[in-house]
């Protein structure tokens, strides 16, 4: 069979041969690749009374949201929202495909949002060096936020993504005004339209020094996933970042969600980037025309499904050298997997370990736990990987000994090696944005 119908080609005139394509196109796909989420649903969901009753246009948008399923195969969840209003317009796929992929077998779980800390660790303080660590960790946290007032990056045209890029200068302002932040606005746009300069527009030579101090991200059209859904398109329109002047605040803006917020440093206390967070989310939602999209079931509204809930991300650089002998991380993941735990390479997914053994670990919950039990998972998963990380090694059954032969008449003293000393451990590299 052939390819499903293109969106230019999908119009109110030939609405039931895409719905007849897309049918037909999932149940192939399932048949190759049966963990595809996105074909799982869309079929029992355009044969229900919801998707029955689809207008023309909302036919349209959804075949947008369930776009990059359908282009690439193997997708294990393949699918994004198009406005924040898509979770509920489109609720009985949308939550068919969550509750799969976050694990609520009730069906009936609602996401609360709790970023008091004040509980965990000792009075709210995690501190590393209670776990054995001697030296510091490069620490991160980072939450996806989007705009009410905004179609979600997928469903955003030129005109739309400098829009929005306009709408936050008077936020990145407030902040580079407050001596608790200062900082930079660095925008790859080309200009405002119309003639009107981009007064933030940086190099291209810039542009490739922020994305290789892994401050600025690299061109999402790159990405099959991110191109199907829409939401690389326009590139570099709309894209950029805002960063604190002591370098540890980021503002992503333009990438996979609207907003991409986050705090990372090197030290002791992991709740340090945790509640440094929460307080800037809080100068930035008190900011005028600043309101985040959210859920009354899923919490703080995301492109993808995979981060609704918290949309947080919490992660340490830790070096595990006797879990990664073998030059890989599949020991850790075994570790790991049972604790709720992601495991990657210091440069982001799909990329390889530290030399030295260095990962980047962090919880795999975003929807239905709250953030202080993500810092509290983080700061306990820690501890248990060390503990497997620090066990000694089974040492073998010696040997059953020779029979006994006589000594020659005087046998020259033998010198032992020089035990080799233990290398000394080093602080991991600053974390990729």
């Amino acid at each position: 069979m052939g390819g499903a119908v293109s969106v230019e080609e999908a119009t109110a005139e030939n609405k039931d041969k895409l719905i007849e394509s897309l049918k037909g196109k999932a149940t192939e796909i399932l048949g190759k690749f049966p963990d595809n989420r996105c074909c799982k649903y869309l079929i029992p969901y355009l044969d229900s009374e919801e998707g029955k009753a689809l207008s023309n246009e909302d036919l349209l948008t959804f075949y947008q949201c369930v776009r990059t399923g359908i282009d690439n195969e193997d997708s294990g969840l393949g699918c994004y929202a198009m406005t924040p209003d898509d979770y509920t317009k489109f609720g009985g796929f949308f939550n068919a495909v969550i509750r799969d992929y976050h694990g609520d077998a009730t069906g009936t779980a609602v996401h609360e949002t709790d970023w008091d800390a004040s509980g965990v660790g000792e009075g709210g303080v995690l501190d590393v060096r209670k776990l054995g660590f001697d030296q510091e960790l490069s620490m991160r946290v980072r939450v996806g936020r989007n705009l009410k007032a905004f179609n979600l990056p997928g469903k955003m045209d030129q005109a739309e993504r400098i829009k929005f890029e306009q709408q936050m200068l008077g936020a990145f302002k407030a902040l580079c005004d407050n001596p608790d932040y200062g900082g930079t606005i660095y925008s790859m746009t080309p200009d405002f339209g119309e003639g009107v300069e981009n007064p933030n527009k940086i190099s291209d030579e810039k542009y490739q020094e922020l994305v290789d101090a892994h401050v600025l991200f690299k061109d999402m059209d790159a990405d099959p996933f991110l191109k199907s859904a829409g939401i690389s398109s326009d590139w570099p329109y709309g894209r950029g970042c805002w960063q604190s002047a002591d370098g540890q605040c980021i503002i992503w803006f333009g990438e996979e969600d609207q907003l991409r917020i986050m705090c990372m440093k090197k030290g002791f206390l992991l709740n340090e980037v945790f509640d440094r967070l929460n307080t800037m989310l809080k100068t930035v939602e008190s900011i005028d025309g600043i309101d985040f999209a959210t859920s009354a079931d899923y919490g703080y509204v995301t492109s993808c499904p995979s981060n609704l809930g918290t949309g947080m991300r919490a992660s340490v650089h830790v070096k595990i050298p006797n879990l990664t002998s073998d030059g890989t991380d599949a020991k850790a993941k075994e570790v790991c997997n049972p604790l709720g735990l992601s495991v990657r390479g210091t440069g982001g997914e799909h990329t390889p370990i530290g030399a030295d053994g260095t990962v980047d670990i962090s919880p795999r919950a975003r929807l239905f736990i709250k953030e202080k039990d993500i810092i509290e998972k983080l700061y306990k998963g820690i501890e248990l990987l060390m503990a497997e990380e620090n066990k000694p090694k089974e040492e073998a059954p010696p040997a059953e000994a020779p029979p006994a032969e006589a000594p020659p008449a005087e046998a020259p003293p033998v010198e032992e090696a020089p035990k080799e000393e233990a290398p000394k451990e080093e602080a991991p590299k600053e974390e990729a944005a």
